[in-house]
């Protein structure tokens, strides 16, 4: 039994053996677990693994069960919300009883889902508030996780949306300070969070083009463009396109460069089946011509 990857997947959550063992087991009982190798009995052990969302069979190396299943189904669902089908999420979502979700990593990634997308489909403060308080206040107390910054950038989308600017300006400025720092250090964007990254690097690229700060905006818009070519991604390329194309029609740069973006956001938006975006370029394409025609007459 690899009682090395358990100790590794505790303290990667920074879950100290008290945290861990509540509601489950003695700290002792953990204890010699990991420094003995004193296995408990299967139950127990199967619940510490389940809250470190792992699996009593990935200890053993052989192919994971229900924690994984779970695992695979929120990452397609949070790859959904990235393509903008809020029916399939908000229907998704809704299939899945959370009181069945142990891993901490796991509550958290549905609870930033949920919150997020409440604050997209423009749901009240308490319903978004809610499930962001769930990791602020409850599996992320010192913040030192990815889903913290999640929280925060769905709170912002929410004031924001509210046109409460102040309040947004808040949370973004907390996001817009992890970006840079993020960026700057190669092993933020490790394994899957690179695409998280990329959700922080979009709504606030959007929140600092409507605060009329382009340059900021275009800044974040060029470090998400190179961060999916680094890793090899494209579902944020439609929307990140798309918003320099506002950005540039804003600020009434050259038309032909005004074009080639609004022409490589719906080239990518096809590549993805992004249909949200590719109806958004054409509405764009369509506003930006006639205010060419009215303005050259």
């Amino acid at each position: 039994m690899d009682i090395k990857k358990f100790v590794a997947q505790r303290k990667a959550l920074r879950l100290s053996q008290v945290k861990l063992s509540a509601g489950i087991c003695t700290q002792a009982t953990l204890s010699k677990f990991e420094r003995q190798g004193r296995v408990p009995s299967l139950a127990i052990l199967e619940q510490l693994c389940a809250r470190l969302g792992l699996t009593v069979d990935d200890l053993n190396e052989t192919q994971a069960t229900s924690v994984t299943k779970m695992r695979d189904r929120l990452d397609k669902i949070e790859k959904q919300l990235m393509m903008e089908d809020y029916r399939a999420v908000l229907q998704s979502l809704d299939e899945i009883d959370e009181t069945k979700i142990n891993a901490i990593p796991l509550k958290m990634q549905f609870y930033y889902l949920r919150g997020m997308l409440n604050s997209l489909i423009n749901k009240g403060p308490d319903d978004v508030l809610f499930d962001f308080s769930r990791i602020l206040n409850g599996f992320d107390e010192k913040h030192e996780t990815i889903f913290t910054q999640l929280a925060y950038v769905g709170s912002g989308v929410m004031y924001g949306r509210r046109e409460q600017p102040e309040k947004a300006k808040f949370y973004f400025t907390k996001t817009h300070r992890y970006v840079r720092q993020a960026l700057a250090d190669s092993r933020a964007a490790a394994g899957n969070d690179y695409l998280r990254l990329l959700t922080l690097l979009f709504y606030t690229a959007e929140f600092y083009a409507l605060s009329g700060d382009f340059a900021t905006s275009n800044d974040l818009i060029n470090a998400g463009v190179l961060l999916c070519s680094d890793k090899h991604v494209t579902y944020y390329l439609p929307r990140l396109k798309f918003l320099a194309a506002e950005n540039a029609i804003t600020q009434h740069q050259d038309a032909d460069a005004i074009q080639r973006l609004m022409n490589e956001a719906l080239a990518f938006a096809r590549i993805n089946h992004n249909e949200v975006v590719e109806v958004k370029v054409a509405a764009l394409r369509s506003r930006y011509e006639k205010q060419a025609e009215s303005e050259s007459e």
